[in-house]
């Protein structure tokens, strides 16, 4: 497949997932407020998969349009990183997971922008706006949440120290990753890697929680089709009905 069409896919999918997995968490928000937040979170994340799959789908010339693209691929075929498709667990591990992709995301479409592809940086001029918004809410949350009492801060921690073995997958770059960095459409790893983690160290200080080493042991795979069985039962809700009627609309 062409790198441009995978990496496409890559961000698609990312946002389609995480999408579907804070959808799964409408009316179960611990307060309101943060119940609809979530929920318009996952609609900016939808939009934000429409404009890269649909962009995916005419450059491939196949005839799959966003719809096919997210309804009738297997999970082998999903090019989302890990992290986005681990549990929901409890609300400290939502947050974390949130704040670990909202700082990648929004440095990432930041350097994206700047693309040659006029189309790529269109959708990413398009979508920092929202994702400016993500991560500031998730990277306050954070902060409230770690230097909060001591049972919330032993939460974040635990969350944080379970996740962040996925958190690194999102900068190792393969050979789709260097080919849109050659192509000046992507960042350069090193560059998006040091903002990234920058940041982090950041809110992470200010929310009184320990940042794990950068250069820990990550877990990979996800942006390659090899992912957690959970995938496939995101997949099973999300699908369900396109897959059992084929071609049903509202």
């Amino acid at each position: 497949m062409d790198a441009k069409i995978e990496y496409l896919l890559r961000q698609g999918d990312n946002a389609l997932i995480l999408s579907q997995q804070l959808c799964q968490l409408v009316g179960k928000g611990p307060a309101l407020e943060e119940d609809m937040a979530l929920s318009n979170v996952a609609l900016d994340l939808l939009g934000q998969t429409r404009m890269w799959l649909t962009y995916a789908g005419e450059l491939e010339g196949r005839g799959r349009d966003e719809d096919r693209l997210a309804f009738h691929r297997d999970a082998h075929e999903y090019r989302n990183c890990l992290l986005v498709e681990q549990p929901n667990g409890s609300y400290a591990e939502v947050m974390v997971r949130q704040f670990l992709f909202d700082t990648w995301h929004y440095f990432l479409m930041d350097g994206l922008a700047r693309a040659k592809d006029a189309r790529i940086a269109e959708i990413a001029q398009k979508s920092i706006k929202e994702v400016t918004y993500h991560l500031r809410r998730s990277g306050d949350l954070v902060v409230r949440l770690g230097d909060g009492t001591d049972a919330s801060r032993a939460r974040m921690q635990a969350a944080l120290d379970e996740l962040w073995m996925y958190s690194g997958e999102m900068f190792l770059y393969d050979a789709v990753d260097e080919a849109m960095v050659e192509q000046g459409v992507a960042p350069a790893a090193d560059a998006l890697r040091q903002a990234c983690f920058g940041h982090m160290a950041e809110v992470f200080a200010e929310a009184t929680l320990s940042m794990p080493s950068p250069d820990a042991w990550m877990q990979r795979g996800g942006k390659q089709g090899r992912h957690s069985e959970r995938l496939g039962y995101i997949l099973a809700e999300m699908q369900f009905l396109q897959r059992a009627y084929p071609g049903a609309q509202w």
